[in-house]
């Protein structure tokens, strides 16, 4: 009896939390199809996504697949989804890093108290004109990719690869972890965390430079890098920009336990602690 209330009383609350989602995401597409031609920007996966809707994904079918408001709906709900976790786990991990580091905390803050100032918060306008943060946000997804064993591929032909022979059928699985602590391509210090050994040279972090791949390559790539890297550089630096941070207790920075837990994603074993004072002067730092 116990139980049957229990799954009843669970099975509430999972249906009030998919009517929110669903009231969330019904605004967003509402919010598209109502946008003004008087207004121009760029299109977003939502726009294309409602020009194909009733549309034969395969014109050559004539009874094939369409994509309806459902389908729109469920693919906008997993980018959300799939954004939450990997976004924190990443943001954790810059910051840790950020903390273990001081050098490069107090390298990052100057940059940031440079282009922002200390009278206002950072704002998505700011990323362009923050050079140095891309260096950090790339350093932290060589250490730690997004998801550290990328989505199997499937071999479409019999392939050599640096000399493994690679049967058609195979699948393959891409250890975008190992690759960004391996030493014959970032040289003997490739468990430090440096984010200056991307200064200078034009490693790219969406899938054209395969020393660094956290979020795939291809076709088959994340499709929701852009909004991943805004997030995580969003968030990074206005934590940075708007605290100083120390460790608690007076832990030393190289004290600090780095270790992680593998999985699909790879967060900390432990969660980060951390103590954060107000930089900002003025209105905003008496919030």
């Amino acid at each position: 009896m116990c139980y049957s209330s229990a799954h009843q009383g669970l099975v509430r609350r999972l249906k009030k939390v998919s009517r929110s989602f669903d009231e969330v995401v019904e605004q967003i597409i509402k919010d598209h199809e109502q946008s003004s031609d008087n207004q121009p920007r760029r299109k977003d996966f939502v726009d294309i996504f409602l020009e194909l809707k009733h549309q034969p994904l395969d014109p050559q079918e004539e009874q094939g697949l369409v994509i309806d408001r459902t389908n729109i709906k469920a693919i906008v709900i997993t980018m959300i989804i799939a954004a939450i976790d990997t976004t924190s786990t990443t943001v954790g991990w810059a910051l840790s890093e950020l903390l273990k580091n001081p050098r490069v905390m107090n390298k990052l803050q100057d940059e940031l108290e440079s282009v922002v100032g200390i009278n206002r918060e950072v704002e998505e306008t700011d990323m362009e004109k923050l050079p140095y943060l891309d260096l950090v946000m790339k350093e932290t997804l060589r250490l730690y990719p997004v998801v550290p064993l990328l989505i199997a591929r499937e071999c479409r032909e019999d392939v050599t690869v640096g000399g493994y022979f690679i049967k058609k059928k195979s699948r393959i699985i891409v250890n975008a972890w190992a690759i960004g602590r391996d030493p014959k391509v970032w040289s003997d210090n490739a468990e430090v965390f440096y984010p200056e050994r991307f200064a200078n040279n034009n490693i790219d972090i969406r899938g054209n430079d395969f020393r660094l791949i956290p979020f795939g390559s291809g076709r088959r790539g994340c499709p929701g890098i852009h909004l991943g890297l805004t997030t995580v550089k969003i968030v990074v630096a206005q934590l940075v920009h708007r605290f100083n941070w120390e460790l608690p207790l007076s832990m030393a920075p190289e004290d600090l336990d780095m270790s992680e837990k593998f999985g699909l994603t790879m967060p900390r074993s432990k969660p980060l602690l951390a103590v954060p004072t107000y930089r900002l002067v003025g209105e905003l730092g008496k919030e």
